[in-house]
């Protein structure tokens, strides 16, 4: 059975070059339970994932790990 996804729109703090996207988009796309995703230099991250495996809190402080203040838009 195929799991349920959620999907989100982040703010991203600090992204506002086209590598800095790509970054982004990176990491969440190596996130477990991320299905897509994807970010633009505008600074926002839309984000569709499985809620069992992930919770937004989960995303943002992959976010931070990398050196980006993420939030819900």
């Amino acid at each position: 059975m195929m799991a349920e996804m959620t999907r989100v729109l982040l703010g991203v703090r600090g992204m506002n070059t086209p590598e800095a996207a790509a970054k982004v988009q990176a990491t969440l796309l190596e996130l477990a339970g991320v299905e897509r995703a994807s970010a633009s230099a505008d600074g926002q991250a839309t984000v569709e994932y499985d809620a069992s495996e992930l919770t937004v809190m989960d995303i943002i402080r992959a976010l931070r790990g990398i050196g980006f203040l993420a939030g819900m838009e």
